[in-house]
Parts: structure tokens; sequence; C-alpha cells
């Protein structure tokens, strides 16, 4: 199954490049992603996803294919399994980036193969589902950024002032450096991002009376008919 998907980032391409390659910094964007650790094949973690009230763990790998500073074009593949379950999934994701008025868009371009639960959604369902997790990655990107440039900039005015002041060195530099810990972006609903969330809350009782409403509409228009 291939999908497209696009999304814009506040910095140029040139920093944007460094940003998508920084695996390391990005994965606690994606919605119920953490990293595990790191080894020669790649690295390793886990993220979670809800199909309403049931939750999906998978652990696998993700490493770079490839990547093209030339054409800022990079190809990561990922793999992983259910946790307690059978299912599976495998991606092959393009990442393209382009220079938009100082800003960057990447098209990203996945090939995704998926077994188990998630799989009983249709292509279109999975397109709807993907393009929330990207929005959703994008933000938590872009906020991302730009924390860390505001970080900088108090890095830097705490800087000059430790060049005026020596006495309060030491206090000043504790104060630039710290950061709060990053926390990993909550996993995302299948079900809400499909559109089905309302739906789910109201349960099976809605379900019949969509179907109710449905036989309903026939049978006036089978009447017209006659």
């Amino acid at each position: 199954m291939k999908l497209e998907n696009t999304f814009s980032i506040p910095v140029p391409v040139s920093d944007a490049w460094n940003v998508l390659l920084d695996i390391e910094r990005i994965a606690p964007c994606v919605p119920g992603a953490v990293l595990t650790g790191k080894d020669d094949d790649g690295y390793t973690g886990k993220i979670k996803v809800k199909l309403g009230p049931v939750g999906l763990t998978y652990t696998g790998v993700i490493k770079f294919r490839s990547t093209d500073e030339a054409t800022k074009v990079a190809v990561l593949e990922g793999g992983g399994r259910e946790t307690r379950g059978n299912g599976t999934a495998h991606a092959v994701i393009t990442c393209r980036l382009a220079e938009s008025d100082g800003a960057t868009d990447v098209v990203v371009e996945t090939d995704l193969a998926i077994t188990g639960k998630p799989a009983q959604f249709g292509r279109g369902t999975l397109a709807e589902v993907a393009g929330t997790l990207i929005g959703r990655f994008a933000a938590n990107l872009a906020k991302e950024i730009t924390a860390a440039k505001d970080r900088d900039s108090t890095e830097v005015v705490a800087l000059e002032s430790d060049s005026e002041d020596d006495g309060n060195a030491v206090g000043a530099g504790v104060t630039a450096s710290a950061t709060a810990p990053r926390v990993a972006a909550e996993p995302i609903d299948l079900l809400e991002a499909a559109g089905l969330g309302r739906l789910k809350r109201f349960g099976p009782p809605a379900v019949a009376l969509l179907l109710a409403l449905n036989i309903v509409v026939l049978l006036r228009r089978r009447h017209r008919e006659r």
C-alpha cells in the first residue's frame, strides 16, 4: 500500500535536512514513538497506537537506506512486530525536501505493508490515519525546532552575560543549559484519526440507529419509484 503526505517545517532546507537526519531528535515528535537503543542495524524502538480502548505496541528497528544531500532525498526503512500479537508492520519511507520561502516542504512517500488489527482498515481509512499522524508529527516537530531556537538564543544571551560578569558565570551557565526533558508525543488513536471516534463513543446503539435510518431511506426510495 502506497501513501503520500506533505508537511512544512519553519526552517531553510539546509537546516531541515540536518534535523530530519537526526532520528534521536525527531523520534519524540512521532505520536507514540520511543527510541530504546542504537546498533549497527539502526535504531531500535517501540511505537504505541490505540484502537479505541485497545492499545497496541510494536517493537522494531528503523534505519536509513540512503541519503542524498545534493537532491535532499532520504530513504528510511522500518519494521516492527506487535509485542502481544501476531501483527506486523513494514514501511519504506522516502522524504523529499524542497525550499519554500525560507521554510521547507517535505513530501513523504510511504510504501506500507501491515498485518493484524490495523490491516482491517481499508486503504482510504489508512490514508486518513497517515495524514493525521503526519500532521501531528509536523506540528510537534515545528514546536521542537522553535523551542530549540529559543534555547539557543537564551544560551547566547547567557554567554554574553558571563563575559561581562565573571562572578555570576557558574549560575548563569547552569540556567542556560538546563532544559526540561523531552516527553514523547501521545499515541495516536486510529479510530479517532479515521473519523470513527464519535461513532465509537456512542457504541452499538448508534450503529443500530444508522442502519435503521438507512433502511427507512431505502424503503422510501422504492415507494417513490413505484
